[in-house]
Protein backbone atom coordinates (compact mmCIF):
# COMPACT_ATOMS: atom_id res chain seq x y z
CA UNK A 1 0.00 0.00 0.00
CA UNK A 2 1.04 3.14 -1.06
CA UNK A 3 2.29 4.79 2.36
CA UNK A 4 1.34 8.67 1.00
CA UNK A 5 -1.98 8.25 0.16
CA UNK A 6 -4.36 5.37 2.19
CA UNK A 7 -7.04 4.35 -0.48
CA UNK A 8 -9.90 1.70 0.52
CA UNK A 9 -12.38 0.79 -2.14
CA UNK A 10 -15.64 -1.47 -1.53
CA UNK A 11 -16.80 -3.04 -4.72
CA UNK A 12 -17.53 -6.65 -5.36
CA UNK A 13 -16.69 -6.62 -8.99
CA UNK A 14 -14.23 -3.50 -10.15
CA UNK A 15 -10.73 -2.41 -9.20
CA UNK A 16 -8.51 0.63 -10.03
CA UNK A 17 -7.87 0.64 -13.95
CA UNK A 18 -4.57 2.59 -13.25
CA UNK A 19 -3.28 -0.26 -11.09
CA UNK A 20 -3.34 2.69 -7.42
CA UNK A 21 -2.40 0.67 -4.56
CA UNK A 22 -5.82 0.62 -2.14
CA UNK A 23 -6.73 -2.27 0.29
CA UNK A 24 -10.05 -3.89 -1.74
CA UNK A 25 -13.02 -5.33 0.25
CA UNK A 26 -15.71 -7.07 -1.91
CA UNK A 27 -18.50 -7.61 -0.15
CA UNK A 28 -20.32 -5.33 3.13
CA UNK A 29 -18.76 -7.39 5.68
CA UNK A 30 -15.23 -7.39 4.36
CA UNK A 31 -16.05 -3.46 4.04
CA UNK A 32 -17.10 -2.81 7.92
CA UNK A 33 -13.96 -4.58 9.11
CA UNK A 34 -11.76 -2.86 7.04
CA UNK A 35 -13.23 0.34 7.97
CA UNK A 36 -12.55 -1.25 11.40
CA UNK A 37 -8.67 -1.23 10.96
CA UNK A 38 -8.79 2.55 9.74
CA UNK A 39 -11.15 3.76 13.10
CA UNK A 40 -8.30 5.69 14.69
CA UNK A 41 -6.40 6.28 11.14
CA UNK A 42 -6.92 8.88 8.34
CA UNK A 43 -8.40 7.65 4.96
CA UNK A 44 -7.64 10.09 2.30
CA UNK A 45 -10.00 8.15 -0.28
CA UNK A 46 -12.83 5.84 0.28
CA UNK A 47 -14.44 4.27 -2.21
CA UNK A 48 -18.31 2.96 -2.27
CA UNK A 49 -20.52 0.86 -4.95
CA UNK A 50 -23.68 0.61 -3.86
CA UNK A 51 -25.15 -3.29 -5.36
CA UNK A 52 -22.42 -5.97 -4.04
CA UNK A 53 -23.73 -8.84 -5.60
CA UNK A 54 -26.78 -11.23 -4.47
CA UNK A 55 -28.75 -9.25 -1.42
CA UNK A 56 -25.67 -7.41 -0.21
CA UNK A 57 -25.49 -3.52 -0.35
CA UNK A 58 -23.16 -1.06 0.75
CA UNK A 59 -25.33 -0.07 3.50
CA UNK A 60 -23.39 -1.87 6.56
CA UNK A 61 -20.41 0.13 5.57
CA UNK A 62 -22.64 3.86 5.49
CA UNK A 63 -24.18 2.82 8.68
CA UNK A 64 -21.31 2.47 10.57
CA UNK A 65 -19.78 5.73 8.96
CA UNK A 66 -23.60 6.90 10.02
CA UNK A 67 -22.90 5.60 13.89
CA UNK A 68 -19.56 6.92 14.60
CA UNK A 69 -20.32 10.35 13.02
CA UNK A 70 -23.91 10.32 15.81
CA UNK A 71 -21.23 9.51 18.30
CA UNK A 72 -19.24 12.39 17.40
CA UNK A 73 -16.43 10.45 16.68
CA UNK A 74 -16.70 10.50 12.80
CA UNK A 75 -14.26 8.94 10.99
CA UNK A 76 -11.37 10.65 9.22
CA UNK A 77 -11.82 11.03 5.48
CA UNK A 78 -10.34 13.34 2.80
CA UNK A 79 -13.10 12.52 0.81
CA UNK A 80 -15.97 9.48 0.11
CA UNK A 81 -16.42 9.18 -3.88
CA UNK A 82 -20.07 6.98 -4.65
CA UNK A 83 -19.43 5.41 -7.88
CA UNK A 84 -22.58 3.02 -8.11
CA UNK A 85 -24.08 2.45 -11.83
CA UNK A 86 -27.09 2.57 -9.57
CA UNK A 87 -27.84 6.61 -9.75
CA UNK A 88 -30.63 6.23 -7.04
CA UNK A 89 -28.59 4.61 -3.93
CA UNK A 90 -25.66 6.40 -5.25
CA UNK A 91 -28.02 9.58 -4.63
CA UNK A 92 -28.75 8.24 -0.96
CA UNK A 93 -25.77 7.05 -0.32
CA UNK A 94 -24.42 11.22 -1.15
CA UNK A 95 -27.67 12.56 0.84
CA UNK A 96 -26.42 10.45 4.22
CA UNK A 97 -23.40 10.88 4.44
CA UNK A 98 -23.33 14.53 3.81
CA UNK A 99 -25.74 14.98 6.90
CA UNK A 100 -23.50 13.65 8.63
CA UNK A 101 -20.92 15.81 7.49
CA UNK A 102 -18.82 13.79 5.41
CA UNK A 103 -17.45 15.26 2.14
CA UNK A 104 -18.68 13.12 -0.98
CA UNK A 105 -18.36 13.16 -4.41
CA UNK A 106 -20.55 11.47 -6.66
CA UNK A 107 -18.65 9.30 -9.22
CA UNK A 108 -21.00 7.28 -11.25
CA UNK A 109 -19.58 6.79 -14.49
CA UNK A 110 -15.90 7.13 -13.03
CA UNK A 111 -13.16 5.91 -15.01
CA UNK A 112 -10.99 5.53 -12.37
CA UNK A 113 -12.72 1.75 -11.96
CA UNK A 114 -13.31 -0.84 -13.99
CA UNK A 115 -14.23 -4.65 -14.83
CA UNK A 116 -10.47 -5.28 -15.25
CA UNK A 117 -11.11 -8.79 -15.45
CA UNK A 118 -14.10 -8.30 -18.35
CA UNK A 119 -13.90 -9.60 -21.62
CA UNK A 120 -12.62 -7.41 -24.77
CA UNK A 121 -15.21 -6.38 -26.87
CA UNK A 122 -13.50 -5.40 -30.61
Amino acid sequence: MDSRRTIVLVDDLRSFVDGRSAEVARTSTAGVQLLDRYRDRRLDELWLDHDLGGDDTIWPVVEVLERAAFDKRPFDVGVISVHSANPAGAAKIAQVLRHWGYRVHLASGSTDVGYLDAPVVS
